[in-house]
């Protein structure tokens, strides 16, 4: 099992090499449930007898949507690849109507869900569509259990022909078709190969510090999106025990029972334990309160290696066991490393949580490259705040003359699915355009720079990157989303919308006069006040034409169901500006 070449080598290398009496852990009526590496892999085998009972042939597609990380995801994952069938990860939170699409575009024929709620989604559109059957893993009265094709491939017998498909199955063989449900227009099916994804796996394991056999992980990411895909086989390559989370409400009391080691965030999630970690600080009186904010405002100034010499760093030891030790108690005390992905971290945060002992290695990457182009790494001085680490070993980066960032590697993908224009618009030979810009510094560290698309230039000929603004903007603990506007208008301007909670928080520390609705917070005097503050905070990093000269602030929170936010957390913003015209209207009615 040394030379693994296909997805499902890497439980088969498990239980060769580490043989885990748990490997993937999960939570039911209270209790952890540990499944072994063998009953593992028994289970999948089962499941892929039964695949081949119910007709599946090869690349056939069979789709997977699942509300939270699960043992059974995995489980179905290998049980289908087997067979050399694809599995097509679906998002469970966007609307019946793109289930529909996807699973006719993916021209899907079996489907399995968590629970009722995803149940109802894919039911609403079946009809409609190819599918055959549906198969739940909780036990939903109305719906077929999928435990009950463990029992339709209980017959060993047929287990020749499982090993059949296996070696039939090629590295160069379709995997998956991950649907990445962009800013604008309908899904696009990304399809990644054996090989693309293995590849990626293999040179990204060297970038992870996990001890094999011991290091324990919490998984919650959606196991959907290829970045904790990738994750679960890099983690079963190494022999680590993972552990899903119940939910994301969940985390911290999760992280305090399993404390684990090592874990994968997104910034949005980094942004809210700092804000509920800052609010409770605020409520702190005396000498515990100056010693709180000691500890943050010392978190601000970190680099890393010692850079700050041996009084910082004396600083620092005090301030990890007075304060920052209590941040870590929270997350199960001994947490080391977690691995950022998504979006840009800001600087501020990645300092603060590297500060308090829990290192933040940031990485980029997307799905047409199955995902990892680059990531920190702490040893051999391959992290630097404000990048996004070095490229991994068979990924070759280059910057293209606009700025924009081309990659090359074994990991870029086969295309979008059913979609040859599209494909060759984003190739240049062997290089994929990646839309996003960035540079590489001295010391060969990958930066972000922006987005190609997002940058617009104002009426007086100024070049704009919103993000860059909107990342300094949201550093704020009373914003918790804002897009920057202002193509071919006079001026920056923001759409905002407030951290309803900490404002409201806020207005109970400050004895303010203001009901904690949405609208009451957004029309009073003394918030849009401290908002203003806090844009002006904003502005003196950016040369006048950037400045924000006026915002607005939005009565309702951002969402992926509201339609503001895409499944992984991007802004909308064509959605945004037509949700909020009248807002725009109203920023540029002179």
């Amino acid at each position: 099992m040394t030379n693994i070449t296909r997805l499902f080598d890497f439980p088969y290398y498990q239980l060769e090499v580490h043989n885990l009496e748990a490997a993937l852990v999960s939570k039911k009526n209270g209790e952890w449930i540990e499944t072994s590496t063998q009953d593992y892999l028994d289970k999948a085998n089962a499941l892929s007898r039964a695949l081949l009972k119910l007709g599946v042939k090869k690349d056939d597609k069979i789709a997977v949507i699942s509300s939270t990380n699960r043992t059974e995801w995995c489980i179905v994952d290998i049980g289908v690849l087997q067979v050399g069938a694809q599995n097509i990860p679906i998002y469970p939170t966007i609307s019946s109507d793109d289930y529909e699409y996807v699973l006719n575009h993916s021209e899907a024929t079996y489907c399995f869900v968590s629970d009722q709620e995803v149940l109802d989604k894919v039911m609403k559109v079946k009809a409609n569509t190819k599918l055959k059957d549906v198969y739940s893993f909780d036990e939903i009265e109305s719906c077929k259990n999928y435990t009950e094709l463990f029992d339709l491939g209980r017959d060993e017998s047929t287990q020749s022909e499982v090993e059949s498909r296996k070696s039939e199955v090629k590295e160069e063989d379709l995997a998956t078709i991950i649907y990445t449900s962009g800013t604008t227009g309908k899904p696009k099916g990304v399809m990644l190969t054996h090989k693309n994804i293995v590849q990626n796996v293999l040179a990204s394991i060297p970038r992870l510090p996990l001890l094999e056999g011991t290091t324990r992980v919490l998984s919650f990411l959606p196991l959907c999106h290829i970045f904790e895909r990738v994750l679960i086989y890099i983690y079963q390559h190494a022999g680590v025990s993972v552990y899903f989370a119940e939910s994301l409400e969940t985390i911290g009391a999760n992280a305090q029972e399993i404390k684990p080691n090592l874990m994968s965030v997104v910034p949005r999630l980094l942004e809210k334990v700092f804000n509920k970690i800052y609010a409770k600080g605020t409520e702190l009186t005396g000498l515990k309160r100056k010693l709180f904010f000691w500890a943050i405002q010392l978190g601000e100034q970190y680099e890393p290696y010692g850079a700050n010499g041996f009084w910082y760093e004396f600083q620092l030891k005090i301030a990890r066991k007075l304060i920052f030790s209590k941040w870590q108690a929270a997350l199960g005390g001994e947490l080391h490393t977690m691995v950022s992905g998504s979006a840009a971290l800001h600087p501020r945060l990645s300092r603060i949580f590297c500060a308090s002992g829990m290192m933040v290695m940031e990485g980029y990457g997307l799905t047409e490259t199955s995902p990892v182009v680059s990531v920190g790494m702490y040893a051999n001085k391959l992290f630097k705040i404000g990048a996004v680490g070095k490229p991994i070993s068979n990924v070759e980066v280059k910057i293209a003359s606009d700025g924009e960032i081309l990659i090359k590697g074994p990991n870029v993908m086969q295309g979008y699915y059913k979609d040859p224009e599209r494909t060759a618009s984003v190739m240049s030979g062997d290089y994929f355009h990646t839309g996003d810009k960035g540079e590489i510094d001295a010391d060969g560290f990958l930066k972000i720079t922006g987005r190609k698309k997002e940058m617009f230039k104002t009426s007086g000929g100024k070049y704009i990157i919103p993000t860059l603004i909107e990342n300094e903007l949201k550093e704020s603990n009373f914003i918790e989303q804002v897009m920057v506007i202002g193509e071919n208008q006079k001026m920056p301007a923001a759409l905002i919308q407030i951290n309803f909670e900490f404002v409201a928080d806020w207005i109970q520390r400050k004895n303010l006069n203001i009901d904690a609705t949405p609208e009451a917070m957004i029309a009073a005097k003394e918030v849009q006040k401290r908002i203003q503050k806090e844009v002006d905070r904003c502005n003196k990093n950016f040369g006048k034409w950037e400045q924000v000269k006026q915002f607005e602030l939005t009565p309702d929170i951002w969402s992926i169901e509201g339609g503001h936010l895409t499944p992984t957390m991007k802004m909308k913003r064509s959605v945004i500006l037509s949700i909020y015209d009248s807002l725009v209207k109203n920023i540029y009615k002179d």
